[in-house]
């Protein structure tokens, strides 16, 4: 977690009764909504001081920018190939230091630069460089750290991790700054960030990416795979949820000072309503679906129950009666398409019940489950269109496939990211391994010269459920017209797909990578051996770092295949002196 404070003057908030008010005032402003649908100013993230909206036969419809002159739609955007993906890391509380580890795994990576509020996390991030035999990256801390981060001019991909209140704030400047930004979810607070992110990718050309995880779980992409080749035919329902109940993590989210009992998170959920944290599950779905890419989001209706728990949390930490929580205990949230198809999304932090990411398609010749029960249900008639040859007598879609015929539909229709990542993503983990595939898909993508598997409008879209979602449910659960965020071009891309290089240009890339990992690893153990010189040094640390310059190099001359160049050669023979003079520690 990293967290930048915009506030009140300190003065205004002194006391505890000055801090009531304000918060009743933020609350009200919450919920002054003009008859022409102009907010008044509000202070609450998920909605926007200049949204405007108008009542039409009974929808709400808000009023959506236009492309400014000169500006192009960003749909497939690209960037120049990248030898090395030189990254910057912003936030290292909660998020941020796993994403540091995990990109220690990943070849052609270099972690330049580390930053957070608070300077002690971003050094103990260095950790991680250390054990992987990496130089150290530079330090950045304080309020305004991540400005002089995003103004070098040697880090190519801003890595956001911070709290949610600035995440959007931090991928503006770097935008601004010609960085290519991938940001933790959710990625924008409101629809004001929304739009402002994609005028800046379209005006930059350059990423905007969510982090999105879960569309990367080992269910979900088997079941797009399969959607995609009509296993389950034409999709017309499909539910997502994040449902999980926080009582245990609300004590240790970031506080601001002694006088902060409730930590930005529980305090977000009590000033801001709507489904503020829905892309996990909209995310896999709207895949499915196709949603920008030959479809797109028209319609929602959200409602909310009353707040009882997530009331009773800030009482029990304040002490105090809690007279409005703005988020209701359990949100859902109903969404039609242009092509006449429904999306159901849940969001429950609050109530004891099992975890649950559902994701569940309904289509005419077949249904798949996640959570509480992983399965697929087909006729017989299917099963054979698809290849698998079943096994049972009677088989029908009224009850899942036998266990046998499920995991042959699986391995039938496995995933090729999951082929290419699976076994390395489950050492290296990250929510069971989807983390590491989702940032080893970043890289790929930007090594390969390819357009994200997530860009700036899924950015928007699934992040705009927080707005609309309030919009509807302050108005009596009415239905809101969604934005075309696309401005016009969601039905020119005929489905999604992930992009692939051809098997040459992977095997030139992987090389590239790997050449570049085995010399930054080659100047790590420079750096190290420089400073061992200084201290008193472990044998278990000696051999730790020659274990992993030598496994680099195996690594290297194994892609090389026999066929090194100059620069290879050049490496190798640094990366040879390197391990001789690390060697001699041992004797």
């Amino acid at each position: 977690m990293f967290f930048y404070i915009f506030a009140p003057s300190k003065n205004q908030l002194q006391s505890t009764k000055a801090m009531k008010h304000f918060r009743k005032l933020i609350l009200g402003a919450c919920t002054a909504l003009t008859l022409t649908g102009t907010p008044a100013p509000v202070l609450a993230q998920s909605l926007s001081p200049s949204t405007q909206w108008e009542w039409n036969k009974g929808t709400i419809v808000v009023k959506s920018p236009e492309r400014p002159a000169g500006q192009k739609c960003a749909l497939g955007l690209t960037v120049p190939k990248m030898k090395v993906v030189r990254v910057g890391f912003v936030g290292l509380g909660m998020r941020g230091p796993g994403a540091v580890e995990r990109f220690t795994h990943i070849a052609g990576t270099k972690i330049v630069a580390l930053c957070d509020y608070e300077k002690d996390r971003a050094e103990r991030c260095q950790k991680y460089l250390q054990k992987a035999c990496l130089p150290e990256a530079a330090i950045y801390s304080g309020a305004e750290g991540y400005k002089a981060l995003c103004e070098r001019n040697d880090i190519d991909l801003v890595y956001i991790a911070a709290d949610w209140d600035h995440h959007f704030p931090i991928a503006k400047y770097a935008l601004q700054h010609g960085k290519n930004v991938a940001i933790e979810v959710p990625s924008a607070m409101n629809l004001e960030q929304c739009w402002e992110l994609i005028n800046l990718s379209e005006t930059t050309r350059k990423h905007c990416m969510i982090l999105e995880n879960c569309c990367y779980d080992w269910f979900e992409m088997n079941t797009l795979n399969m959607a995609q080749h009509g296993v389950f035919g034409e999709i017309l329902r499909a539910q997502g949820a994040y449902i999980h109940n926080l009582d245990e993590f609300w004590p240790y989210y970031w506080k601001n000072g002694k006088e902060d009992k409730l930590g930005w998170r529980l305090r977000y959920n009590m000033e801001n309503r709507g489904d503020v944290y829905a892309t996990h599950g909209l995310g896999p779905v709207a895949q499915a679906l196709n949603i920008h890419r030959g479809d797109r989001m028209t319609t929602l209706v959200a409602m909310d129950t009353k707040s009882v728990h997530g009331k009773a949390l800030v009482e029990k930490a304040t002490g105090e009666p809690c007279e409005e929580f703005r988020n209701g205990d359990h949100t859902t949230t109903l969404i039609r398409t242009a092509q006449g198809k429904v999306i159901e999304i849940q969001h429950d932090v609050m109530n004891p019940q099992p975890y649950n990411r559902l994701y569940q398609l309904t289509g005419t010749k077949g249904f798949a489950n996640k959570y509480p029960i992983e399965g697929y249900a087909v006729d017989a008639n299917q099963m054979k269109a698809s290849g698998v040859q079943p096994k049972v007598d009677n088989l029908s879609s009224h009850s899942f496939l036998p266990e046998k015929e499920m995991q042959a539909l699986v391995e039938k229709y496995q995933h090729p990211i999951l082929k290419k990542y699976g076994e390395m993503a489950k050492e290296v983990g990250g929510h069971g391994g989807m983390d590491f595939i989702m940032d080893s898909r970043l890289v790929y993508c930007l090594q390969n010269g390819l357009p994200l598997d997530m860009d700036v409008y899924d950015l928007a879209e699934w992040c705009s459920l927080a707005e609309l979602g309030a919009i509807s449910m302050d108005n009596g659960c009415a239905a809101v017209a969604f934005p075309d965020f696309t401005r016009g071009h969601w039905n020119e891309v005929k489905g999604f797909h992930h992009a692939f290089a051809t098997p040459e240009e992977e095997a030139a890339t992987e090389l590239t990578a790997e050449t570049a990992t085995l010399a930054f690893k080659a100047q790590g153990m420079k750096e190290w051996l420089a400073k061992s010189k200084k201290s008193d040094v472990k044998k278990e640390n000696v051999e730790s770092h020659i274990q992993q310059l030598s496994a680099q190099l195996e690594k290297t001359r194994k892609k090389a295949n026999g066929s090194e160049s100059k620069e290879l050669k050049e490496t190798e023979k640094q990366a040879e002196k390197m391990l001789k003079q690390a060697q001699k520690l041992l004797k």
